[in-house]
């Protein structure tokens, strides 16, 4: 059976079986006809599939033009018909004769990573993304927050247990990162205050803001209560909870701190290839000092959505933008050294085209910084 499997091209299995239904039966008589397949039992006959047809075309043209599967349906117990098939079954009679006219859900691939900036679609700068995990309680010990952050080309991971979490504290994590690996040319987070600092005061810059601009470093905040923005840090952040924090029993804040850099270890070891392609990062200045009281020079980018009047709210105002692109994303780039707040229309449809919408002067009033240096 082997040897005639290798000479006809055919598997062992097709040689006994047809082996097996001539048993006992001369070649010459032998029937290899393979017979058609039988029609199943429960197969919808083929008059009554006619009739669903005929009687969409008469429901189609009628003063209600519903001709769907329920109303099909419907129709046929009102005519009391010997057979009434379900709705799913109508659908599948439909279906074969090519008699349905909903349209199908186009599928569109997703815009590249950072779409909403053109240098970092087009793999020429790099993005770190930061986000703040808060009240994880250690056991018997103090409530916790974690400063994640990762960059979005090259995978390059950092986690900084913190008691009590603060705008210094977050300030001490980034020159640190930002020291022993360089400089990304964007920093994005999320509009914690944090981050952006206080909200109720108008043409308010946080410590972490000035700090990213101290450095050349162009900062970008999320828009809130929008999905996929933040994705590459949120993605960290489940990661390092999975794999970390509920597979251990952490005694003190010591403890976690070291098991963790085990972990951020561990993961960049993994991926080295990727940051490897990455786009190169720049070197930290040696002689940086901090001055929070500096004037303001370069951009921080507010992604924002417009609401019903074409308005977006940011620094604690409220600008327009266009009154034709109503509830739309845009990018608000506040330039602070041109002195110019520049909209840019932003689809994920099209990721590719983010036209100048409106460019408006904007005139910082100087005030020192509220806070310790």
């Amino acid at each position: 059976m082997r040897a005639a499997a290798r000479q006809f091209r055919v598997s062992v299995s097709t040689v006994s079986f047809w082996v097996e239904r001539v048993h006992g039966v001369r070649l010459d008589r032998a029937d290899f006809e393979d017979g058609t397949p039988g029609q199943a039992w429960n197969r919808t006959s083929a008059v009554l599939e006619q009739r669903i047809l005929a009687l969409r075309a008469q429901l189609r043209n009628s003063v209600l033009g519903e001709c769907g599967a329920p109303m099909i349906r419907a129709t046929l117990e009102a005519r009391h018909a010997k057979q009434v098939p379900s709705v799913a079954t109508i659908n599948r009679v439909l279906a074969r004769h090519g008699a349905q006219d909903h349209a199908h859900r186009i599928r569109r691939p997703p815009p590249p990573k950072g779409w909403y900036l053109p240098a970092l679609a087009a793999d020429q700068a790099e993005l770190d993304c930061f986000d703040l995990i808060e009240d994880l309680k250690i056991a018997n010990g103090p409530l916790i927050s974690v400063l994640t952050g990762t960059s979005l080309h090259g995978g390059l991971v950092d986690a900084w247990p913190l008691e009590p979490a603060s705008a210094k504290a977050v300030l001490q994590c980034l020159v640190e990162r930002w020291r022993n690996e360089g400089l990304p040319d964007y920093a994005q987070f999320d509009n914690d205050t944090l981050f952006q600092g206080a909200h109720q005061f108008a043409d308010t810059v946080g410590r972490v803001s000035r700090l990213c601009l101290g450095l050349g470093v162009v900062v970008v905040f999320a828009p809130p209560r929008e999905p996929g923005f933040q994705n590459a840090i949120e993605g960290f952040n489940g990661l390092w909870q999975a794999k970390l924090w509920q597979r251990h029993q952490f005694e003190h804040l010591t403890q976690l701190r070291q098991l963790s850099a085990r972990y951020i270890s561990a993961h960049r070891a993994r991926s080295t290839a990727r940051r490897e392609q990455a786009p190169q990062r720049r070197p930290f200045p040696n002689r940086f000092k901090l001055d929070l009281n500096a004037p303001l020079n370069g951009t921080i980018i507010y992604l924002r959505r417009t609401n019903e009047a074409g308005r977006v709210h940011l620094l604690g105002k409220s600008f327009s933008v266009s009154n034709r692109w109503l509830h739309r994303l845009v990018r608000c780039e506040v330039d602070f050294t041109a002195e110019k707040i520049r909209f840019y229309a932003l689809r994920r449809r099209q990721p590719h085209e983010q036209p100048l919408l409106r460019t408006i002067t904007y005139h910082r009033v100087y005030r020192r910084f509220k806070g310790q240096q």
